[in-house]
């Protein structure tokens, strides 16, 4: 198996795997629990969807446009350490103004509706661009140069990371 192909077929599984988890953190949530928050300061359940859909589409929107390199850019301790940094819930991350939740969805179910379809557009992506993710350059606000992989990484491991915000929310509603 070539590189790239590795390379998509990973980032693909993390796709999927980000997707099923985010599922499972969301399940079975009546709709009037989704808008809670558990305190000022926190978001909601339907907050968290919301932030993940929206900055799924903007990251496509990125990778869609982004320019081309003429050698692969691979550095695989990166991309473990994008889906490592984003998995770690001990520190505590503010979202820039740009993609805080905005009440742009008014239920939850519209909210995942959008988020799987999102999803399916970055699986799709990752497919239909596997032989060119490692030439793709990125600038992330935050993290600096990146390859489409590294890029495709961050959606997967976002989902993830809100996922265990979602369970920590949930898990405080049932405490009040």
């Amino acid at each position: 198996m070539a590189p790239q192909e590795k390379a998509q077929s990973e980032v693909v599984d993390h796709l999927e795997r980000g997707r099923q988890d985010f599922l499972d953190a969301v399940a079975g949530l009546e709709e009037s629990q989704a808008k809670v928050r558990p305190d000022p300061a926190r978001w909601s359940v339907l907050d968290c969807v919301e932030h993940v859909t929206f900055v799924e589409a903007r990251f496509l929107g990125w990778l869609e446009n982004a320019k081309r390199v003429d050698a692969p850019q691979v550095d695989k301790a990166k991309e473990a350490g994008v889906l490592a940094g984003l998995a770690d819930r001990s520190r505590r991350l503010q979202a820039p103004d740009a993609v805080r939740p905005a009440g742009r969805y008014a239920t939850l179910a519209q909210a995942i509706e959008q988020f799987n379809a999102n999803r399916t557009r970055s699986v799709q992506f990752a497919q239909d661009h596997q032989d060119e993710l490692y030439y793709m350059a990125l600038e992330h606000p935050r993290l600096g140069p990146m390859n489409g992989v590294e890029f495709m990484m961050i959606v997967a491991g976002h989902a993830g990371r809100h996922a265990a915000q979602i369970r920590e929310t949930r898990s405080a509603l049932e405490k009040n």
